[in-house]
């Protein structure tokens, strides 16, 4: 007769290591522990490292502060609960730190970096070497999406058309994946996990986005660059 073991967690504050900046408060860093089979993992939240970058922490139009630190145990929990409901019958400590590791992924954090390495050689080609340079590190503190929506305020508009055309070819599908997360999320948890991508249904309002407001883009190929993010996120956690 086979044996069933039981799943358990909790999301905790790892009181053994020194005190951490969250947004201007003190804290100490939040840590998931799981067990099973008498075995114990443990590992820092994604959650927490992701919503702790300053880009985050909003004071604008009446909005002060960022995600609080219930907010992230909530994102987690719900995080945990599905990989363990998914994997029930074939349930393993390896098995879950790799779909952690794909599934809790916000796809326009890890397809940000490559938008803003797009920006700067875009404007070292046009000639503006200072500004790629600040374009490149200041974007690492405020949310590139709004950077690129100031610069249709301040560029004439072929500047600003070839900008955003051009990381149509060049660039990750950074400013669609954040544009539509947008619309369909609430300040101040701003993210799009690999969980919810896989839902058919956002797939599908992502379509409708892109069609709508990126009308010159091919459906089809942005679905697709999407997917090949994915396949480098599968490769990772292998």
């Amino acid at each position: 007769m086979s044996k069933t073991y039981k799943v358990s967690y909790k999301t905790y504050f790892n009181e053994r290591l020194k005190q951490v900046s969250f947004h201007g408060k003190l804290t100490y860093p939040l840590y998931i522990q799981i067990t099973f089979d008498r075995k114990t993992i443990f590992f820092k939240s994604y959650y927490f490292e992701l919503f702790s970058k300053p880009r985050y922490f909003l004071s604008v139009a009446g909005l002060t502060g960022g995600p609080s630190i219930e907010d992230i145990i909530k994102k987690e929990n719900a995080l945990i609960d599905f990989i363990i409901d998914k994997n029930l019958s074939d349930f393993s400590l390896d098995l879950f730190k790799q779909e952690y590791a794909y599934y809790s992924k916000d796809l326009c954090d890890v397809t940000e970096e490559g938008f803003i390495d797009y920006m700067y050689v875009f404007f070292q080609d046009k000639g503006m070497p200072a500004f790629a340079v600040m374009v490149q590190q200041g974007s690492r503190f405020r949310i590139v999406y709004d950077v690129v929506r100031d610069m249709k305020r301040a560029f004439n508009k072929p500047l600003y058309d070839e900008l955003v055309e051009n990381s149509f070819y060049y660039a990750p599908p950074y400013l669609p994946l954040y544009g539509f997360m947008q619309q369909t999320k609430k300040w101040p948890i701003l993210s799009l996990t690999v969980l919810e991508w896989e839902d058919e249904k956002t797939k599908a309002q992502f379509a409708d986005y892109v069609q709508k407001y990126y009308p010159n883009m091919d459906l089809k190929e942005v679905m697709e660059q999407v997917n090949k993010w994915l396949d480098h996120l599968k490769k990772e956690t292998i």
